[in-house]
């Protein structure tokens, strides 16, 4: 039936120590439901790895002789939880073979393959930590590797993942595994191709990872536990004023999303809106606060609402002989944006000129992008900028927010509001 199971879902700063873990496993005390929890890795951890993968990339050492800060990281997590730390130190062994495995068979001519397989560490690691001191505190857990079910295509480090063609599977193994299992615990953020290559998909993408679960059990509730006490105006580390929104709407969510707020991941409001699944953003400091609830009711009037993108680059294109920028230009420079994997989050076209606002990608992307149009059209870059967005504004908060800085690329919709700024200084 489907109010038999929740699914819920823990970022890396809900897991990041031994205290965390054990929390963990009170609020699932709290809850009489069959759980289907997706975990992250723990704190900062895919930071650390993503520097592992770089280390990797550049030197012919193993994998295992870079990895050994990280897993001594999580040997110590083990053995605060009391775990025996011999039979952790086999499975995260175990984990490093199977990627090694992989790594192994010269893929160094594909750094987001490299990527995707060391990375996923971070998952696989806190998921097996966290399974074993839940089944030591008396939970009937399960770990479950997520990859089994979650079948994605090879588009690494951003999986593309069929919801509907992987439905059908993931509610036949998880229903066949509750009736002896109250928790199942498993990985966000990981998929796998069909070649049985580890896929990524896309940073914080764990909460998809919940969406898509709790689509294809066709849950009534997903949880994301967090350390704020629920969706939030503003990003309070940027602003010292901001209010808690106890009520958004899908629409309202997918849009904040699309603009930037961090809070969720913009591929999460899809899944849970097609079959009517309410989200609960709670605190996991204070399980007794309501949270924000994401339904199809929102709230009849929202405060403004403000998301600011950093690491923001300005490109302006220009074309050589001064034509008008016409539709052939644009084909050229869209399939550009697509083969690269560019970010685009702001355009606009004038005659002769196309103005873009990316997420700024490496150097070797950015200078790929300019030799492949460069015989066509000149290029003006501005780096370092920002993207502020509001929604719901009025002319005050948006002098506040741009005061002092000057506004490079602006958009005004009736209910949105987007400039692309100089930093502050």
């Amino acid at each position: 039936m489907q109010g038999d199971i929740a699914v819920f879902k823990f970022g890396g700063a809900s897991v990041k120590d031994a205290a965390s873990i054990r929390n963990v496993s009170s609020i699932i005390s709290a809850y009489d439901k069959k759980l289907v929890i997706v975990i992250s890795a723990m704190g900062k951890m895919t930071n650390a790895l993503e520097k592992v993968t770089d280390s990797y990339l550049n030197s012919n050492t193993d994998l295992e002789q870079h990895l050994s800060q990280v897993t001594e990281q999580h040997e110590q997590v083990a053995e605060q939880l009391d775990l025996n730390i011999d039979h952790i130190r086999k499975l995260l062994k175990s984990h490093i073979n199977q990627a090694s495995s992989v790594l192994n068979q010269s893929h160094e001519n594909n750094p987001l393959l490299v990527y995707d397989q060391i990375v996923s560490l971070g998952e696989l690691f806190s998921t097996t930590i966290i399974s074993e001191y839940l089944r030591s505190d008396n939970h009937k857990a399960y770990w479950l590797d997520v990859r089994k079910v979650m079948k994605t295509d090879n588009t690494y480090r951003e999986g593309r993942v069929d919801v509907d063609g992987v439905a059908s599977s993931i509610n036949e193994v998880i229903r066949e595994l509750l009736p002896l299992h109250d928790v199942i615990i498993t990985q966000g953020f990981l998929g796998m191709t069909s070649d049985g290559y580890t896929t990524t998909l896309g940073r914080e993408g764990s909460d998809y990872t919940a969406a898509i679960l709790g689509y294809a059990l066709n849950v009534k509730d997903i949880t994301i536990w967090k350390d704020v006490p629920g969706i939030l105006s503003a990003d309070p580390k940027k602003f010292s004023e901001v209010s808690k929104i106890p009520k958004l709407s899908y629409n309202e969510a997918i849009e904040m999303t699309y603009y930037g707020a961090k809070v969720i991941h913009p591929k999460t409001i899809q899944p849970i809106q097609n079959r009517n699944i309410k989200l609960h953003v709670k605190s996991f400091q204070d399980i007794s606060e309501t949270g924000t609830v994401i339904s199809d009711v929102g709230m009849s009037e929202y405060p403004p609402i403000i998301t600011v993108q950093d690491k923001i680059s300005l490109i302006q294109i220009f074309t050589k002989d001064f034509t008008f920028i016409a539709e052939e230009h644009l084909s050229l420079i869209f399939s550009t944006i697509n083969e690269l994997r560019i970010k685009l989050r702001i355009m606009r076209n004038a005659a002769v000129n196309f103005s873009i606002a990316i997420i700024t990608p490496d150097e070797d992307t950015l200078d790929s992008f300019v030799d492949k149009l460069g015989d066509n059209f000149r290029f003006q870059i501005t780096k370092n900028l920002e993207i502020i967005t509001v929604r719901h504004h009025y002319k005050s908060i948006i002098d506040s927010l741009v005061n002092g800085r000057t506004i490079l690329l602006q958009e005004t919709m009736q209910d949105t509001i987007q400039m692309v700024v100089s930093s502050p200084d």
